[in-house]
């Protein structure tokens, strides 16, 4: 064999002709957990332009930077205060264990933060750790209650997701216990898929009725959130307003989920990168920036990842797998079970297996008892306070007294393209892609 002439394919590389196979011995489509594989335009192809001469830092940590923000303000009379603009994504009671749920909690608590429920309802250990929690309103209504909603301090209705939009999320049999087929009134053991889309609402026009019907429900106390999956996001952000959300959030194609289709989680949806500039110019062309709030999520890793996201626009962050790396997902432990997942460490994507090593996305009591979630909470915490610090530390270097001062004008691109999907300059110049 003369290796000199052995080239393999840049079309059908190995994973490629490995899918292949599968589907031609299985007959049926990829399902996996985690976020997007392919490498897109990211906020890593931004960088900032720290003050010198021409602007001024702030000192060190003697000189304050302010992280606060508000949501809800817009119509609900208990407007939700945060302390950092970083919140928790909405992951299931179902996709993950009531000890990380729990361990997610008290990390949003102690850093004054938002956690979310996501679909099938709230349990009441999520809602004793959570001092902000809100209650995702999901197509499926699976647990749904309106004492749920009442319960809740804010209220985000889900019409899309990232990782899959246009599509409904999956739950598989082997982790639908009989406590969570109970809180969805379904049966157990069976694998159960959400639906793609609400089943009381054909449109915008019909959205605005069932926000002011959450409203009543609540005693217009609650913010309500809209979130889409970012495709066509400048309409998608323009609709929801003018249904009277009180804040948008914008979930790029980078974002995570616990089950779906892989041909979703790759090839729907655009970059969280330009999601947030077409939102920030829909709320812009408005007027209703900065009064409907807008939360970015979809492959916030870093504190120079949220600063980025605020100097573009956005109020606040939203994290999910993030989060749950924090809480040692992909860690390097118990590997004899990532092998028997066919995986290893790092790369492990078999959330929807309900065999997760950790503890973490699962519902068998012996691998739950992996994580203690005091322990998870302190890191999750940990992780949290970091970010924080990151982002405040950008901020300073800009000469910012609070994170929402960053602006697009303090950051430059790398790439062309992150330049014109950004609408900031290719550094070194005072070039934008796409303007005359």
């Amino acid at each position: 064999m003369d290796e000199r002439r052995i080239r393999g394919s840049a079309t059908f590389p190995p994973h490629v002709v490995a899918e292949i196979q599968r589907a031609a011995a299985e007959g049926i489509y990829s399902i996996r957990g985690a976020g997007a594989k392919r490498p897109v335009p990211s906020f890593d192809d931004l960088v900032f332009l720290g003050a010198s001469v021409s602007r001024y830092p702030l000192e060190g940590y003697r000189e304050q930077c302010a992280t606060n923000v508000t949501i809800g303000a817009r119509h609900a009379s208990k407007p939700i205060e945060l302390a950092i603009p970083i919140t928790i994504a909405g992951m299931s009671f179902g996709a993950l264990g009531a000890n990380a749920k729990r361990a997610l909690g008290l990390a949003a608590t102690a850093m004054g933060t938002s956690t979310t429920t996501g679909d099938g309802g709230m349990t009441d250990e999520e809602r004793e750790a959570s001092h902000i929690l809100v209650y995702q309103y999901l197509p499926s209504r699976y647990g749904m209650q309106p004492d749920q909603l009442r319960r809740a301090d804010a209220i985000e209705v889900v019409v899309g997701q990232g990782a899959k939009p246009g599509g409904g999320g999956m739950l598989l049999g082997q982790k639908i216990t009989e406590r969570v087929a109970e809180m969805r009134t379904l049966p157990a053991g069976i694998d159960q898929r959400s639906a793609s889309r609400h089943p009381d609402w054909t449109g915008p026009d019909d959205l605005e009725i069932k926000i002011r019907e959450l409203r009543e429900i609540t005693g217009w106390e609650k913010p309500v959130y809209v979130k889409v999956g970012a495709t066509r996001t400048r309409y998608d952000v323009m609709l929801a307003v003018k249904a009277g959300a009180d804040a948008v959030v914008v979930d790029g194609m980078q974002g995570g989920t616990a089950a779906t289709q892989d041909v979703f989680i790759e090839d729907v949806g655009i970059p969280t990168l330009p999601a947030v500039r077409l939102a920030v110019e829909a709320l812009r062309e408005l007027d209703m920036h900065r009064k409907v709030q807008l939360i970015v999520s979809g492959g916030i890793r870093t504190g120079a990842d949220v600063a980025k996201a605020l100097a573009l626009g956005a109020d606040a962050v939203s994290i999910g797998m993030a989060a749950l790396i924090a809480l040692n997902c992909n860690a390097p432990l118990y590997e004899a079970d990532y092998a028997a997942l066919g995986v290893r460490s790092g790369a492990c994507d078999r959330c929807q297996t309900g065999m997760c090593p950790v503890g973490i996305a699962t519902q068998r009591p012996e691998l739950e008892a992996r994580l203690d979630p005091e322990e998870g909470a302190r890191r999750v915490r940990n992780y949290l306070s970091t970010l924080t610090m990151e982002c405040q530390t950008l901020a300073r270097a800009c000469g910012k007294s609070h994170v929402h001062n960053l602006e697009p004008e303090d950051m430059v691109a790398l790439t062309v393209e992150a330049a014109a999907m950004a609408r900031v300059p290719l550094a070194g110049t005072d070039w934008i892609p796409g303007r005359g």
